[in-house]
C-alpha cells in the first residue's frame, strides 16, 4: 500500500487541484487536504451499484444471481461484475463514503453522503428519440433522466434554498460514468453490424452529454470527471454478434472488430472536444475542474498486451457464460452468464479482461480506476 502522502499526492492529482505548499504551526510543510463529501455519480450498467436491481424492467436479472459479486462482495451485490466497479475504487481512493443508488433512497439523510443515478441499461439518448431513429432500448431511462433525479435530490437536501444548494454541489465529486455504449450497441444491432447509423448519433450523444455536464457546473459543482467511452469492438458480445470474413474486418494486432473501436475513437474525440468547449465556455464558473478519464486506453492496452497486466491469453473471452471458443459468448443469448449451463472460468475472473462478455471483471476496473487516478 502506498504511504499516505503518495495517496495523496494521487488524490490531488485526480482532482486536477494544485498543490499549495503551506507552513504549519510546528515547521512542517503539508499539502492542503481536498474538501469533499461524497459522490454524485451517472451512467449504465458500467457504474450501476444497485439501481437496476430495483427498477421493475430489469429487477431480477441475471445479475442479481450468483456468480456475480463472487469476488470481492461473494455475494451479488448490485453490480454486473464479479465485484466492484471503477466508481468503487474512486470514492476508496477519495476518501469517500459510496453513494446511495438513487432507487434505493427516499429520505434526505440517504443522499447526504452521495447519489449514484447509473442504471444498467440506460442510454444516453431518450427513448422516443432512438425510437425516431428506428432503434429500440430496452430500459426507459437516459442521461436526462438521471441528470433530473440528481436535481430532486439536490432539492430534498437543501429545501428552495440556493445557495445551499450550491454549497452541496461544490462540496462533491461529480462521476459521469460511460454513457452511450447501449446507444451505439442498439443501433448496430438495429443495422446489422453497419456503422452508419450509430456514427449518425454520435453528435447527439456528445450533446447530451455536454448538456448534462453544464447542468452541474450550473448547479455549482467544481470537479466533474467525465468518462469516455470503452473500445466497443473488443466487447465479447459484439465479436459474437457481428462476425465477418472481410479482410479489414479484425484488427491484427488485437482481434477486435476495427470499425467499432473507429466509432469509440470518434466518440472520444467529440468528446474531448466538447469538454474543452466547455471549459473555454465558462472560464470563470467558480473555478470549476472538467476531467476527461480515458477507459478506451487502459482497456485496449491490457487487450493488446494480457500479460504485462496480469490476465491470461485470451483477453476476448468472457469468463462468466457458456459460448465456448473464442469469446465464451453465446449469440442467442442463451447460457447468459447465471443462467442455467453457464461456467466461471477455470483459472477464475482475475485473469480476464470481461467478465460476462458485456461487462469488465473487477481485476480491469481496478486497472481502470488507476489510470484515472495517476493520470497527470
Amino acid at each position: 500500500m502506498a504511504p499516505p502522502f503518495s495517496r495523496l499526492l494521487v488524490v490531488l492529482s485526480f482532482l486536477g487541484i494544485a498543490l499549495v505548499v503551506v507552513e504549519s504551526a510546528g515547521g512542517g510543510r503539508h499539502p492542503p487536504l481536498p474538501r469533499y463529501s461524497r459522490m454524485f455519480s451517472f451512467g449504465d450498467s458500467l457504474t450501476d451499484t444497485g439501481n437496476a436491481a430495483i427498477l421493475p424492467v430489469t429487477a431480477g436479472g441475471p445479475f442479481t444471481r450468483p456468480p456475480y459479486g463472487m469476488t470481492f462482495f461473494h455475494h451479488p451485490a448490485g453490480r454486473a461484475s464479479d465485484g466492484r466497479l471503477v466508481i468503487d475504487f474512486l470514492v476508496e481512493a477519495l476518501g469517500l463514503p459510496e453513494p446511495t443508488p438513487y432507487l434505493a433512497g427516499k429520505a434526505a439523510a440517504e443522499f447526504r453522503r452521495g447519489a449514484n443515478f447509473a442504471v444498467g441499461g440506460a442510454t444516453a439518448l431518450d427513448p422516443a428519440f432512438l425510437k425516431s431513429r428506428g432503434i429500440t432500448s430496452f430500459v426507459p431511462v437516459s442521461l436526462g433522466n438521471e441528470t433530473r433525479w440528481f436535481e430532486d435530490v439536490l432539492h430534498l437536501l437543501a429545501g428552495a434554498s440556493a445557495h445551499q444548494k450550491r454549497m452541496i454541489a461544490a462540496s462533491s465529486v461529480f462521476y459521469f460514468g460511460e454513457i452511450g455504449f447501449n446507444d451505439y450497441s442498439f443501433a448496430l444491432s438495429a443495422g446489422n453490424g453497419t456503422v452508419e447509423a450509430a456514427a449518425s448519433l454520435v453528435p447527439e450523444i456528445i450533446a447530451v452529454i455536454r448538456s448534462a455536464v453544464a447542468a452541474v457546473m450550473a448547479a455549482g459543482a467544481r470537479t466533474v470527471v467525465v468518462a469516455g467511452m470503452i473500445p466497443i469492438g473488443c466487447e465479447p458480445e459484439m465479436l459474437a454478434l457481428f462476425p465477418s470474413d472481410a479482410g479489414d474486418y479484425y484488427d491484427p494486432a488485437s482481434g477486435c472488430i476495427a470499425r467499432f473501436n473507429r466509432l469509440a475513437e470518434l466518440h472520444n474525440r467529440e468528446l474531448q472536444r466538447a469538454l474543452h468547449e466547455l471549459r473555454r465556455a465558462h472560464p470563470g464558473a467558480a473555478a470549476a475542474i472538467v476531467r476527461y478519464a480515458d477507459l478506451y486506453g487502459p482497456v485496449a492496452a491490457a487487450i493488446a498486451s494480457p500479460g504485462e497486466y496480469g490476465f491470461g491469453s485470451s483477453p476476448l473471452a468472457a469468463c462468466c457464460g457458456s459460448g465456448g471458443e473464442p469469446y465464451n459468448f453465446n449469440a442467442n443469448f442463451t447460457g447468459f452468464c447465471a443462467t442455467p449451463g453457464s461456467t466461471v472460468c477455470a483459472d477464475g475472473p482475475s485473469s480476464s479482461v470481461s467478465w460476462d462478455g458485456i461487462h469488465y471483471t473487477e481485476a480491469t476496473n481496478k486497472l481502470v480506476a488507476r489510470a484515472i487516478l495517476t493520470r497527470p
